[in-house]
């Protein structure tokens, strides 16, 4: 087969490779947690929608509060050593839920700790992911190289969703969430093959605190950044708490259970390897302004929920949300590799993963009371809702409607040798 010459490099990098093979494998573990959690802690004596609640927060809270300073420390020191840690440690995180649940000793602030152990671990993985790849792959194949890693984190999460859903109806959520923490432990392990790259770092000797403002002025100082941020903010708070609880609420109410549950979760997972698929190929001349077109799709599904729609609708609006929201990603992650200095990179990842998920708690937090308030299907309609309008809030920035591709020629090696 004659591939493309940036398929070669990237095949023949083997930094590059180790990163795709540790990245795939944690996304596994990632995609078992979801549901094993949801289920797990539902199906708890005496649990609740609240009590899903307080774990989800537990854990998403610590990832909102470390986020900038995992910023600092992925743009201080080597980020593969930043990736290693946060891996080992949500492994051990997730497994040590899955064994109280084993174990039937599962009180609450036992499994809160744990969550919030795994979502402190996950506070610099985003910023030292989004800084580790430029250092190990050229300008011209980044966006190649960002759709690989979509690529196989797509596909781990459907193997994942499928594999996970199994296991949670044949072994209980305990084994599942063992499983997931043992793909953590050994994504760990395959990163301590990363070479431990500093050129792209900023200086130690300058504060946290001076490293913290200057991030801070190059996140502010581009209006498509802190613009989709701010509409990720808003839209993410809404999709937690309709994912994260109304969701699950429903599918055990009322379709079914699990089962139901994890086949949306794998047609999203379906529609996002879809959309890594056309990320290869398709490469918008604004790709902003389309990613963000894209995300209306993200709304969709938490309506139908909320309306009652059968589940064929239901599995096509998560296929979309999954097609658009790969592309968003790889399309984003470019344009934050192209248009922002490396040594500030991760910094201004983790303002950007800081704001996107900042109000997430407040969503799950809130999921509980307005289940009761106003009852889960008013409270998924609401949900989407918000999601649509705060897209249509993004598209006014003038930044999100013009910012352009950079168009850099793909280095082939057999060229550059008759050059």
């Amino acid at each position: 087969m004659n591939l493309p010459a940036s398929t070669r490099a990237l095949v023949a990098n083997q930094p590059f490779v180790t990163l795709l093979a540790a990245r795939t494998i944690s996304m596994l573990g990632m995609a078992f947690a979801p549901v094993a959690l949801a289920f797990g802690v539902l199906r708890l004596p005496g649990a609740d929608a609240g009590t899903l609640s307080l774990v989800l927060v537990a854990q998403t809270t610590p990832q909102v509060l470390f986020m900038l300073a995992g910023g600092v420390v992925a743009d201080r020191y080597p980020r593969a050593v930043v990736l290693r840690w946060g891996e080992f440690l949500t492994g051990i995180a997730l497994s040590a839920i899955g064994l109280m649940m084993l174990s039937g000793h599962t009180p609450l602030w036992a499994l809160c700790a744990a969550a919030a152990l795994a979502g402190t671990a996950s506070a610099a993985v985003y910023p030292a992911l989004t800084g580790i790849i430029p250092d190990l792959v050229p300008a011209p194949q980044l966006q190649q190289a960002n759709a690989w890693l979509s690529g196989g984190a797509s596909a781990a999460r459907l193997a994942g969703l499928v594999a996970g859903g199994a296991v949670v109806i044949w072994l209980g959520g305990g084994w599942a969430m063992v499983t997931a923490g043992a793909f953590y432990l050994v994504a760990g392990v395959l990163v301590l093959g990363l070479p431990k790259i500093s050129a792209t770092l900023a200086s130690t000797a300058e504060s946290p605190v001076r490293q913290l403002i200057d991030g801070w002025g190059e996140f502010r100082s581009r209006q498509w950044v802190w613009v989709v941020t701010l509409q990720f903010s808003l839209m993410i708070m809404v999709l937690q708490a309709a994912h994260g609880v109304f969701g699950p609420v429903v599918a055990e109410t009322e379709l079914g259970g699990p089962a139901t549950w994890t086949t949306f979760l794998a047609a999203e997972a379906v529609g996002a390897v879809a959309g890594v698929a056309l990320a290869f190929v398709w490469k918008p001349s604004r790709p902003i302004l389309v990613a963000t077109l894209l995300t209306f799709c993200a709304g969709i599904p938490a309506i139908l929920l909320g309306v009652s729609a059968p589940l064929l609708p239901l599995v096509l609006a998560a296929f979309a949300m999954g097609a658009s929201f790969e592309l968003f990603g790889v399309w984003w992650m470019t344009a934050m590799q192209n248009e922002v200095p490396a040594e500030a990179l991760s910094r201004v990842a983790s303002y950007d993963a800081l704001g996107s998920l900042m109000l997430g708690p407040v969503g799950l937090m809130l999921a509980g009371p307005a289940t009761v308030l106003f009852g889960v299907h008013t409270a998924l309609i609401g949900a989407g809702v918000v999601s649509l309008f705060t897209t249509g809030l993004a598209l006014l920035s003038p930044e999100v409607r013009q910012l352009r591709a950079r168009t850099t020629a793909v280095a082939d090696p057999e060229v550059a040798a008759t050059a």
